[in-house]
């Protein structure tokens, strides 16, 4: 046995030397000290450095140490590192001893990933509440495990003069904590402190800064007197008052002319909110987690307040069954609701996007002193830049999982990975909650929330959101896909913008069914029933689609069913005026406008024989399928919501008045499906004409209207499962992804895929890109993939 042992001793004893690339997310998070500190204890020498593919180090010692070494990289990784893969190879010994950090590169093509931005740890927690710590309150606290990163990357790779910290020096303290390999601040870029980081202003005015305390201090003062603050965050400023005042919500309200659309809150603590809203343990989760989305949760009906608990004013969120929160995220936010033991100022934040309604969130400091003029009596501001924008994220947990509402920071830029390959290409969404997509090989960037494109401010910073994620990512578009709405700006956009390259123009459902199919992993192969309702999509016959079953893989769709054509008068005063959704599906399901129904009530008489010619000859309405436009006309039929003064809200407001019936009756209304033999092969046409006169009979009886709205869910469930029923035994499908905004509602979307899975189906939702048109774009770029391009 001796003589087969002796050479695997030498081999031992022989120095092996290995350069091993680790791509993903590995630079910012601290990638660089941790494998200083895992070479150090092994007795490597070597170095390692940031470029622009990855993070690269070479090693060498013994061969048992150096294999620990490569081992242990993915598995011990730092919290906000993100390991794609460990590339390694021997490499000559070159001979030396200790191992050190080299200066980056920055020559070859970026191909690693930049951390989303992340909340404040508990470790710079405890800094920013320890009087004896030299960051004691600093509203900058930072470190390799938390803070700026997205926002502030310029470029790559991943070092301060590559960041928006580029302009502040260290002081002799943080330059030693930078360089202190067993200091959490070991080159950690955005690393400051009260004596070299960013300072913090109040203004009261353009010109005039408010001195002599702690701006904190003076902004908490400001909050408790009833005053509106502009509050410049990671990704852009917040408008923020005393969520407990009712004057200060109400006029902050009547600024932003937000209609009733509700606020976000935030809270210290989860606890803070735990008795007005119902908290799971994944909705606290979220909470607290490093992300800190704003989450969606359900409000208890019969909140009560113990003594100190903060009740929230009632023009928070009108009408809406949920209520939005979030936790502190910065130092800032900490400071602003109050370290423990500090009782002074509000507990509870309304903090909403800093903008006018519909343009794009505020970065810029001299054009927040301009814009929000108007809106803000001060200026909580500091003198670090943004490099991009990014709104808070809006999660919310439907059946113990994520459903994410709006994907941006905290999220973006981390890739979704994708089940085929694709070539370098641009995909640019919608027009309404635009995200666009960058995507190359099997990853997909969806940027951050962008918002809606009919702003030309917003065109402007979704054109600056594409060169910075180009920028950061290195891929260069080859192709560029759009929806096939004509009129889209986002279509235009790409239009104007191709360059010689090739544009494919989606279908906008086949898209949303792609989305979900992609972030499940399917390869295509086989097809499924996708279930695509929302609230407009630009149809193959040039009627406004919305109510789709279609049978679809990347490559193609074909329309097994839809909801039936009715009229959609006047376009998007239908949409802001559910009551003429509601006339218009009355007088197509030859139902009359007689006085006793809520949405004719709610018409004014001039309106309604304007309206009733407009039908009549067909003026200006195209036809339409969308269930979020039934959705609408359901919601004014029962008397719940006659007037949207934001996207949804009737829809939202039905789903609320269901929620309070769901106990107390079990109906469902049913829809009529015709089978058109001679139209395209068979296509199921889905009649609400009987939903509809069941609804006037129930509410005739005297229903109340949340019984009709938890009967018109059961309903839609009911139809999301017959016609699937009615694709499987034609087809032989049996997974159903269930797509588009109208999804978004929890109650429609938990009923549907218990329903479907009762009876054998494999159920798809969305859980890593919204179902709204927020994730429009990642079904574009796997279409897309399968295409052949045109100019």
């Amino acid at each position: 046995m001796s003589g087969p042992q002796a050479p695997a001793a030498v081999a031992e004893d022989t120095p092996r030397r290995r350069r091993v690339t680790v791509r993903g997310v590995v630079q910012g998070v601290g990638f660089r000290p941790y494998l200083y500190g895992l070479a150090t204890e092994l007795a490597l020498a070597g170095h390692v450095t940031n470029t622009p593919e990855g993070v690269v180090v070479e090693v060498e010692g013994t061969a048992s140490a150096v294999a620990r070494f490569c081992d242990r990289i993915a598995a011990h990784a730092p919290p906000l590192a993100r390991v794609e893969s460990v590339h390694h190879r021997e490499v000559p010994s070159a001979g030396g001893t200790g191992f050190t950090i080299l200066a980056s590169r920055t020559d070859g093509p970026a191909r690693t990933l930049v951390s989303p931005d992340s909340a404040t740890c508990a470790d710079c927690l405890a800094e920013l509440a320890d009087p004896a710590d030299r960051r004691y309150r600093h509203p900058f606290v930072n470190c390799t495990h938390c803070g700026p990163r997205f926002t502030i990357v310029t470029d790559v790779p991943y070092d301060r003069a590559n960041t928006t910290m580029a302009g502040f020096a260290m002081c002799p303290d943080c330059a030693r904590e930078y360089a202190d390999p067993a200091d959490r601040r070991f080159h950690a870029q955005p690393v400051a402190c009260p004596a070299c980081g960013p300072r913090l202003r109040l203004l009261v005015s353009r010109s005039e800064e408010v001195t002599g305390a702690d701006p904190v201090t003076q902004a908490r003062a400001l909050l408790s007197d009833g005053a509106i603050l502009a509050v410049k965050g990671l990704g852009g400023y917040h408008l923020a008052c005393d969520a407990t005042n009712q004057a200060a919500v109400a006029l902050l309200r009547r600024r932003k002319a937000r209609g009733d659309k509700p606020f976000a809150l935030m809270a210290r603590t989860a606890d803070d909110v735990r008795h007005l809203v119902r908290l799971s343990p994944e909705e606290r989760s979220l909470l607290e987690g490093r992300v800190r989305p704003v989450v969606l949760m359900r409000r208890c009906p019969h909140p009560s307040y113990a003594a100190g608990a903060p009740r929230p004013a009632e023009a928070v969120a009108p009408g809406s069954p949920d209520l939005g929160v979030m936790l502190p995220y910065t130092p800032l936010h900490h400071l602003l609701l109050g370290l423990p033991g500090n009782a002074d100022g509000p507990r509870l934040l309304v903090m909403t996007s800093g903008n006018v309604s519909g343009e794009p969130i505020v970065t810029d400091d001299t054009e927040a002193l301009e814009r929000l003029a108007h809106l803000a009596d001060a200026w909580l501001t500091h003198d670090r830049p943004i490099h991009v924008p990014c709104d808070d994220s809006v999660v919310r947990v439907c059946d113990g999982e994520p459903l994410v509402i709006r994907r941006s920071r905290g999220y973006a830029p981390l890739p979704v990975s994708l089940p085929l390959p694709v070539r370098p290409a641009l995909a640019v969404g919608g027009d309404l909650k635009n995200a666009f997509c960058l995507g190359a090989g099997r990853r997909a960037w969806l940027s951050a929330h962008i918002g809606d494109m009919d702003d030309v401010g917003t065109q402007r910073a979704f054109e600056r959101a594409a060169a910075q994620l180009e920028s950061i990512t290195g891929v260069r578009p080859e192709t560029l896909v759009s929806d096939r709405h004509p009129g889209y700006r986002s279509v235009r956009w790409a239009a104007r913008n191709a360059a010689h390259r090739p544009v494919v123009r989606v279908q906008h459902h086949h898209a949303h069914v792609a989305a979900a199919m992609a972030e499940h992993g399917l390869d295509g192969t086989r097809a499924v029933i996708g279930v695509a309702f929302d609230g407009t999509g630009h149809g193959d016959d040039g009627a406004v689609w919305g109510g789709e079953f279609l049978l679809a893989d990347y490559d193609r769709f074909t329309r097994f069913g839809h909801l039936a054509y009715v009229p959609l008068p006047g376009g998007d005063a239908a949409v802001r005026r559910p009551y003429r959704m509601a006339l218009a599906h009355l007088r197509a399901a030859g139902i009359g406008w007689s006085d006793d129904l809520a949405c004719t009530a709610a018409c004014p008489p001039d309106e309604l024989r304007l309206l009733e010619r407009q039908l009549e000859r067909g003026l200006n309405c195209v036809p339409t399928s969308s269930m979020g436009r039934l959705f609408d006309a359901v919601s004014s039929l029962a008397g719940v919501c006659h007037r949207a003064g934001y996207e949804a809200q009737a829809a939202v407001e039905l789903e609320g008045a269901a929620l309070h019936a769901l106990a107390e009756d079990t109906t469902a209304y049913a829809f009529a499906l015709h089978t058109s033999e001679e139209n395209r092969g068979g296509v199921v046409r889905a009649d609400p004409a009987p939903v509809l006169a069941a609804i006037v009979g129930d509410l005739r009886a005297g229903v109340e209207p949340g019984i009709v709205a938890a009967r018109f869910h059961r309903g839609v469930t009911a139809l999301v499962h017959r016609i699937c029923a009615r694709a499987r035994a034609r087809h032989g499908l049996d997974t159903v992804a269930l797509t588009g905004g109208v999804f978004a509602n929890t109650l429609l979307s938990s009923a549907c895929a218990a329903t479907l899975r009762e009876d054998g189906f494999t159920v798809l939702r969305h859980h890593l890109v919204p179902p709204n048109d927020g994730g429009l774009a990642l079904g574009q770029l796997m279409v897309a993939a399968r295409a052949t391009p045109t100019d």
